[in-house]
């Protein structure tokens, strides 16, 4: 899948470095992997050219997974004007920055039932920014391709295996929402 993956491999260094301890430092893991994706955004974007172009809808591609601490290291490919549902994290922190493209982020707090919903922010995400949330029940996003012809990539770095989540969904006009239990697919690995 990949030519050179030197890039990719120091993009997992560097989460795996930075995210040490129950509440990792994760400004310097966004800024630590901006100057990274900076620096060598041109190579990024030919080691990922694949992930670019073989336009086979939302996939989530494994680069790095460590235990103890647990880790997932993951990019995603995010067809033009892709949008998720409104989901959470099972309680991981998290940190997603964009490697090609843009990216919205449109950020939610849970009530601790999930039973509501309430709009608390939204960040644009370009090559080499980087939005992150800590473990907590009660964040959840949207995430949507701000492109309507070309995929974006972006890198995921999650404090744990992020395998079943919840989606939420408005039910109506009476505030309430519909939670479904979700389970994470992963399209392949990437080796670096």
């Amino acid at each position: 899948m990949a030519r050179h993956m030197q890039h990719l491999k120091a993009l997992r260094d560097i989460a795996f470095s930075c995210g040490v301890g129950e509440h990792p430092d994760l400004p310097s893991m966004a800024r630590e992997l901006s100057r990274m994706v900076f620096q060598n955004r041109q190579a990024l974007n030919d080691d990922l050219a694949d992930l670019r172009t073989h336009n086979k809808g939302f996939e989530r591609w494994l680069l790095a997974l460590r235990n103890k601490p647990d880790i997932t290291v993951l990019v995603n490919a995010w067809p033009a004007n892709h949008a998720t549902p409104i989901h959470d994290h099972a309680g991981l922190w998290g940190l997603e920055l964009a490697l090609h493209g843009a990216l919205e982020v449109e950020s939610w707090e849970c009530d601790p039932q999930g039973r509501s919903l309430r709009a608390v922010g939204r960040d644009w995400l370009g090559p080499g920014d980087a939005s992150w949330f800590d473990a907590d029940d009660r964040y959840a996003h949207r995430c949507r391709n701000l492109s309507r012809h070309d995929t974006a990539l972006t890198l995921h770095v999650y404090g744990g295996d992020l395998a079943q989540y919840f989606t939420y969904e408005r039910t109506g006009e009476t505030g309430q929402w519909l939670t479904r239990p979700q389970r994470s697919a992963i399209a392949g690995h990437l080796h670096a």
